[in-house]
């Protein structure tokens, strides 16, 4: 078990905040740090061109098969598989890179790929495989040439053109729709007011506030969209953090449940029981390494 959950930061001092490295090497030179439990500040497509790991998202085992892109949002807990050989291309890109105006902002928080409200995206690129080829050498091409004024917008549109083939693709292998529209944009804006929030505040209402929705029309887009209410998805946040903290720490119960906003650690540990039946020690001692 880890002392502390690594986050790693973007590379500094790249002309672009916008990398592809080849996963073999990446594998070969930091397998180490790659195997244990991490985060980024950063967007990761994992295109997994041979081998078959059991990639861990979130304590979800994503298992992976030859020519399988795998889409990993910013802060997300990963661990790669220590056992699997593994080849293939990784990009990583920031928020700052890709989110130059509102509209890519948009973009970016409605695409299912990174945001996906079921499961971790993945998509099956198999009778795809060139146009994704070529992208990708686009890229690594233009990568390749001095930055200068026009760099940046070409690998923006370069890299949007991935995210749109590849969420075509998504829907057309994945069963679970979800409509884009004012629905999808309330649900969005709460999810990312959350992620921020989720420590201090668990209140359904200072949350509205902040939106500027009334109370109804926030508990009828999250259960249009994700048939869950919005206190339950602030419970769900919460929990995740919990667990994260739990497998991937050394933290003390009590100094989780600081971490999380709980005064008494008591109540952390009767907040964490209802909602997974187990106490957070009999969770540390089954899940932990």
């Amino acid at each position: 078990m880890n002392k502390v959950i690594e986050k790693y930061e973007f590379k500094k001092g790249l002309p672009q905040e916008l990398e592809i490295k080849n996963l073999a090497t990446l594998y070969r030179d930091s397998r180490e740090d790659l195997i244990q439990p991490h985060r980024t500040d950063f967007y990761q497509i994992i295109w997994f061109k041979k081998g078959a790991p059991k990639h861990m998202v979130d304590f979800n085992p994503v298992q992976i098969e030859p020519n399988t892109i795998l889409f990993v949002d910013k802060n997300s807990v990963q661990r790669f598989d220590e056992n699997e050989l593994v080849d293939g291309e990784v990009l990583l890109f920031t928020d700052n890179f890709f989110s130059k105006t509102e509209e890519d902002t948009r973009f970016l928080r409605s695409s299912m790929l990174f945001n996906d409200l079921y499961a971790i995206s993945t998509i099956k690129i198999n009778g795809e495989t060139t146009i994704f080829e070529t992208f990708f050498e686009l890229m690594k091409t233009e990568l390749g040439y001095s930055a200068d004024i026009y760099q940046s917008d070409i690998l923006r549109n370069q890299l949007k053109n991935v995210l749109l083939v590849s969420e075509r693709e998504r829907q057309t292998q994945n069963s679970e729709m979800i409509n884009k529209g004012p629905d999808l944009d309330c649900v969005i804006k709460f999810r990312d007011l959350l992620d921020k929030q989720f420590q201090i505040q668990k209140s359904v209402a200072k949350y509205t506030t902040q939106l500027n929705v009334t109370q109804k029309r926030l508990n009828s887009a999250t259960l249009k969209v994700m048939d869950i209410t919005p206190k339950q998805m602030i419970d769900a946040r919460v929990i995740l953090e919990a667990k994260r903290l739990l497998v991937h720490t050394l933290d003390s119960v009590k100094e989780i449940g600081y971490t999380l906003g709980f005064e008494e650690p008591t109540n952390f540990v009767k907040y964490f029981k209802k909602h997974q039946t187990i106490t957070p020690i009999e969770f540390r001692n089954k899940f932990g390494n």
